[in-house]
């Protein structure tokens, strides 16, 4: 079975880091570009960020940038995100994807998402 798994969220407390990661399983993650997006409560899903291939080019949503960092590790079939400096607007659902097709392309990941691959989501809290 072809999937993503997300794993790293959690309860933080504002200015506070965590690391999520997604594995992908029954396919190779380096052929596809692969991106992370949130939904906040009471809000629609976002893009956060997204990168290449070859982890070249990476692109981030105006809110994360500087305090995001998104990164893969194709010998492990894993991505990531670094998430610094969170804040309590950080509080979302996260999710992981990836697509091959030329319909997808990072610099316009937000508007036109992922269609292939998609994780189940993970809670990331950010509280005192």
């Amino acid at each position: 079975q072809s999937q993503l798994v997300e794993s790293g969220g959690g309860l933080v407390q504002p200015g506070g880091s965590l690391r999520l990661s997604c594995t992908a399983s029954g396919f190779t993650l380096s052929y596809y570009k692969v991106a992370w997006f949130r939904r906040a409560p009471g809000k629609e899903r976002e893009g956060v960020s997204c990168i290449g291939t070859t982890g070249d080019n990476a692109n981030y949503a105006d809110a994360v940038r500087g305090r995001f960092t998104i990164s893969r590790d194709n010998a492990k079939n894993t991505f990531y995100l670094q998430m610094n400096n969170l804040q309590p607007e950080d509080t979302a659902i996260y999710y992981c994807a990836a697509d091959r097709t030329l319909y997808f392309s990072c610099p316009y990941f937000k508007d036109y998402p992922p269609t292939e691959y998609w994780g189940q989501g993970i809670q990331v809290t950010v509280s005192s």
